[in-house]
């Protein structure tokens, strides 16, 4: 991994443990990291193996469970110095994380040790975490991805048609039934291609707002119908990484994860704010080994040094 990205995302995790106490939000993470925010947020998780927001609520804790431990400051005044909007989405985090309620571990602890007197805003223990081994890979497929090419390509302006599907990524096919009836109907010549577009991070998007537009391209001067189903963008033309996938569609992710966990910080590239385009290159249906093939291209510009 490039010194850079090291750099960028160290710069993410200081700021966090120097400001776990304040409104932290998305946008103020990306801005430190100097990606745009949706890049930020896939790359932060492919490296981090945690979402921007996940990996906040988690270092919160760690600082309340820490005060708890060392300290008698109240609840309150632990839920406000740890960041936690109010008391009660403090007690719900917790809760979530560890089974139990901070009065309940306090109470646990005084039972087994005495709770020495206040000892500052920042006691000795709460320290940033170790290092993450950022040149880490979780997984053969992962390594797999890394391991093979991943080419630069320049691709042209072009105009497509789309449905747009909001909810789980797991049920666009909805939006691909709605424009395959369509394309059956429009006269499009058979050799243009389908192109998916996910415009949300499900790592920090919830589940069912996630936005996604399934389209085909459409030639120079082809009439935009009146369909209400349908509708017309032009997508950018420029620099992209391409990623050649074929395997089960569940693996795409990974897929994603890799180009950005690991090829993308070892290269002198970076994302640039478009979005990903997956051109679908088969059937998965029809392939004999129920895969999909999809070209991934990830939009980048090259790093400043």
């Amino acid at each position: 991994m490039n010194n850079d990205y090291k750099l960028r995302i160290g710069a993410v995790l200081q700021f966090i443990e120097e400001n776990i106490g304040e409104d932290i939000k998305l946008d103020m993470l990306a801005e430190v990291s100097a990606f745009s925010k949706f890049h930020f947020s896939r790359v932060f998780t492919a490296i981090i193996h945690k979402s921007p927001m996940h990996y906040l609520t988690e270092r919160r804790l760690h600082h309340a469970v820490t005060y708890l431990r060392t300290t008698n400051k109240t609840m309150l005044d632990i839920s406000s110095q740890c960041g936690f909007s109010s008391l009660s989405s403090f007690n719900a985090a917790f809760k979530k994380a560890y089974g139990t309620t901070p009065s309940a571990m306090r109470k646990s602890v005084q039972e087994h040790s005495n709770i020495p007197s206040d000892t500052g805003n920042k006691p000795e223990e709460l320290s940033p975490p170790k290092a993450y081994d950022l040149n880490r890979t979780s997984n053969n497929f992962i390594r797999r991805v890394w391991d093979m090419n991943i080419e630069l390509k320049e691709l042209p302006v072009c105009k497509v048609a789309y449905v747009r599907h909001v909810g789980s990524y797991l049920e666009t096919y909805k939006a691909w039934e709605t424009l395959g009836a369509w394309v059956r109907g429009s006269g499009l010549p058979p050799t243009e291609t389908f192109i998916g577009i996910s415009l949300d991070d499900p790592a920090v998007t919830d589940e069912n707002s996630c936005r996604y537009d399934a389209c085909i391209t459409v030639p120079e001067g082809f009439p935009e119908t009146g369909d209400a189903n349908i509708a017309y963008r032009i997508l950018p033309g420029g620099l992209y990484a391409l990623y050649k996938f074929y395997d089960t569609i569940d693996k795409l992710a990974i897929a994603y994860q890799s180009v950005y966990g690991q090829w993308l910080p070892s290269s002198s590239y970076e994302p640039d704010d478009r979005h990903a385009l997956e051109f679908c290159m088969n059937d998965p249906y029809s392939d004999p080994e129920g895969k999909a093939k999809v070209d991934l291209y990830v939009p980048v510009k090259r790093t400043l040094s």
